[in-house]
C-alpha cells in the first residue's frame, strides 16, 4: 500500500470517528437540554428525531455528491457544519439554534458516514469487507469515546463546555482534509439517471438493501431498547443496565477489529452466516434466561453475530458497482436507515401493547429473516462474481 493511500484510509478513519460521535452525541445532551429550556418529554422526543432525519437527509444526497464532485471539499462541508453545530449547541440560547444544530449534526454525519464508506471501497484493493470492517472500528471509538469523555470530565467542567472543546478538537481532521488526496471523481458528466434507475432494479442490490434494512433495525433496537428491557424485564438497575449496553457497543466493535484479519483469510460468505448465527445465539439467550450475567452474554453475542453485516454487504455493493459506488452505498443507506426508524417504531408499539419481554422475540424474528435473505444474496450474488 502507498503512503498516499495510508494516508486517504487515515482520513476516512477520521470521518467515521466523527460519525461516531455525532451519533451518540443527542442522547448525552438531552437531559441538560430538557434541563436548560424547560422542555417535556414530547419535546425533547421532537428534537432527539431530528438526528436521525439528519442523517437520513445526508444519506440520500452523499452518493451522487462523491460520484459526480468526488470526496474532498463534500467531507471539509460536513467537518466544518459538524464543528458550528456542536459550538451551537454549546453556546447558543435559542430552542430554534439548538433544532437547527441537532438535525445539522445528522445532516453531517450521514454524509460521513456514507462517505467514508464509499472512500474505503473505492481505495481498496480487494478485500473491501475486511477494511470496512476496520472502519466500524473507528467509528465504535467515536461512539464508545464521547459518553467515556464527558462522564470523566463532568466533574470539572460543565457539559457546554466539554462539547465546545471536542469541537475544537474536530479542527484537526478538518485541516488534515485539505492535505489529503482522494480520489477523482468517477463521472465526467451529468448525473446518470438511466444507469440509476436500472441499479434500483437490480434483484441482488435490492436484497442487500433489505438485508440491511433489518440489519440496521436490530442494530438499532439493540441500542435504544437494552436498557429498558433490562430494567423492566431482567430487574437491573440503571448503572447496571449501562454496563450491559457498554458490554454490547464494545463486543460489536472488538469483533470488528477480528473481522478486519478474518475476512481477509477466510469466504465473507461463511462468516456472515456464523455471525447471524451467534447473534441469534445471543437472542436465545436474552429469551429464556433472565438473569442479569447470562443477559450480558447474551448481548455480547448479539454485539459479536452484528459486527460483520455492514462490511461484509456494502463490500458487495462496492464490487458491484464500482463505477458509481458512492450513489450504490447511498441508495442501501437509505433503505438500511429506513429500517432502523420502522423497527424502532415498531419495538415501541410492541412494548406498549405486549410489553418488553418481546424485545427478544423481535431481535429472533429480524435475524431469521436476515439469515433468509442473505441465502437469496448470495444466490444473486454467485451470477454476478466469485464470493
Amino acid at each position: 500500500m502507498t503512503r498516499q493511500k495510508k494516508l486517504t484510509f487515515i482520513a476516512a478513519y477520521s470521518g467515521i470517528f466523527i460519525f461516531g460521535i455525532c451519533a451518540i452525541s443527542v442522547g448525552l445532551i438531552l437531559p441538560d437540554v430538557i434541563t436548560k429550556y424547560s422542555i417535556n418529554e414530547v419535546e425533547a422526543g421532537v428534537i432527539a428525531s431530528l438526528l436521525p432525519l439528519g442523517i437520513l437527509a445526508g444519506s440520500f444526497i452523499f452518493g451522487p455528491v462523491v460520484d459526480r464532485y468526488g470526496y474532498k471539499y463534500l467531507l471539509i462541508f460536513c467537518v466544518l457544519s459538524v464543528i458550528l453545530s456542536l459550538e451551537g449547541i454549546a453556546y447558543g440560547e435559542s430552542l430554534f439554534l439548538l433544532k437547527s444544530s441537532v438535525f445539522i449534526i445528522g445532516f453531517g454525519g450521514g454524509i460521513l458516514n456514507g462517505s467514508t464508506s464509499a472512500l474505503v471501497s473505492d481505495i481498496s484493493d480487494g478485500n473491501r469487507g475486511a477494511n470496512l470492517s476496520v472502519l466500524g472500528v473507528f467509528y465504535g471509538i467515536g461512539a464508545f469515546g464521547m459518553p467515556l469523555l464527558i462522564g470523566s470530565l463532568s466533574n470539572i467542567f460543565m457539559g457546554n463546555e466539554i462539547i465546545a472543546f471536542i469541537g475544537y478538537v474536530l479542527f484537526i481532521p478538518l485541516v488534515y482534509f485539505f492535505f489529503v488526496s482522494f480520489p477523482k471523481p468517477k463521472m465526467a458528466r451529468q448525473f446518470p439517471l438511466k444507469e440509476f434507475l436500472q441499479m434500483t432494479k437490480d434483484p441482488v442490490i435490492i436484497l442487500i438493501g433489505v438485508f440491511l434494512f433489518f440489519q440496521s433495525g436490530v442494530e438499532g433496537i439493540s441500542n435504544s431498547w437494552t436498557t429498558t428491557y433490562l430494567r423492566d424485564v431482567v430487574g437491573a438497575e440503571k448503572e447496571h443496565a449501562l454496563f450491559a449496553l457498554s458490554a454490547l457497543v464494545l463486543s460489536l466493535t472488538l469483533t470488528r477489529i477480528v473481522l478486519g484479519y478474518i475476512l481477509r483469510k477466510f469466504s465473507s460468505v461463511i462468516i456472515q452466516f456464523i455471525s447471524i448465527c451467534l447473534a441469534a445465539t445471543g437472542a436465545f439467550v436474552l429469551m429464556f434466561f433472565s438473569t442479569y450475567g447470562l443477559s450480558i452474554l447474551g448481548l455480547v453475542l448479539l454485539g459479536a453475530g452484528l459486527a460483520a453485516g455492514f462490511p461484509v454487504l456494502l463490500g458487495y455493493v462496492g464490487e458491484l458497482y464500482k463505477v458509481m459506488s458512492g450513489t450504490a452505498f447511498s441508495f442501501v443507506m437509505v433503505i438500511a436507515l429506513i429500517g432502523n426508524m420502522i423497527i424502532n417504531y415498531l419495538m415501541g408499539v410492541i412494548a406498549q401493547v405486549a410489553g418488553m419481554k418481546y424485545f427478544s422475540s423481535l431481535l429472533l424474528c429480524c435475524l431469521i429473516i436476515m439469515f433468509i435473505i442473505f441465502y437469496f444474496v448470495v444466490k444473486q450474488l454467485r451470477l454476478k462474481m466469485k464470493v
